[in-house]
């Protein structure tokens, strides 16, 4: 898209908004109506200077309000580009549905087809470790008690986007195929089925914060691009709980949505 299509603005000498300010509100318009789309090279250090008549300092501090945003990133000897980051509405009412097991669909599967796109999981790690404190309430065990801990990266169209780190009872998992980088058709969810554990009911407690260094690093978050922080209990129909899921999502690629009933 040419610049002239892009720049379509002056800033205020009378507003008491500061000037960087007004061309980081000017470019994020130009993000949100579609005029820069995901993947668009923002005009240069230099178009921008001329067109505002301002100084170098003032275009480097616009900008990096967008990247404080998450909505731009730079590539080294490039330039800065709007970012790409897929948008997931998380469907609570309906992504641990049986019927995504039963077609061999584990819930990230199912959000990544609903939107149109490709899904990979980068494992990190398969062990068995002493159930943290916190941990070891959820699922009802002594503290440090042996658990299989199953941490994994997940990807869209080559976007990381999520870290799960899932904690399933040892008589639960040794000897399964959750023991397994891939734990086949369904997820880990199918396979604790199939021993007869079946699943009643989902709690998630959900927070918001900033990232670790390395939680940012792995999702590759812009400075102030903040992270749900979602832990689920899966619960069987017995009422015991099979498993805890600590998630690390990334915030601005997800939408939460949540249907509750009335009665």
């Amino acid at each position: 898209m040419a610049d002239h299509q892009i720049l379509v603005r002056q800033v205020d000498p009378t507003s008491d908004r500061a000037v960087f300010r007004q061309i980081a509100d000017h470019l994020r318009e130009a993000i949100r109506d579609g005029r820069l789309r995901t993947g668009d090279k923002l005009p240069s250090e230099a178009q921008l200077m001329e067109h505002y008549n301002v100084a170098r300092m003032t275009v480097r501090q616009a900008i990096q309000e967008l990247k404080a945003e998450g909505l731009a990133v730079s590539e080294h000897g490039r330039g800065v580009f709007v970012r790409a980051r897929p948008p997931v509405k998380r469907l609570a009412f309906d992504r641990f549905a049986r019927r995504h097991r039963k077609e061999g669909k584990a819930a990230f599967l199912a959000e990544s087809e609903s939107i149109g796109a490709k899904p990979d999981v980068d494992m990190i790690k398969v062990r068995e470790a002493p159930a943290p404190k916190d941990i070891a309430e959820r699922l009802r065990i002594s503290p440090g008690e042996t658990v299989v801990v199953r941490s994994r990266r997940y990807f869209l169209d080559g976007t990381p986007v999520e870290l799960a780190t899932s904690y399933i009872p040892v008589d639960l998992a040794r000897g399964t195929r959750i023991m397994d980088d891939n734990p086949g058709p369904g997820g880990i969810y199918a396979r604790i089925e199939e021993q007869g554990h079946q699943l009643d009911r989902f709690v998630e407690d959900v927070s918001t914060r900033m990232p670790t260094q390395e939680e940012a690093r792995l999702l590759l978050l812009g400075p102030g691009v903040p992270v749900f922080h979602l832990i689920r209990t899966a619960y069987d129909v017995d009422g015991r709980p099979v498993e805890v899921c600590d998630t690390i999502m990334s915030g601005d690629a997800y939408l939460l949505s949540y249907e509750l009933p009335a009665h």
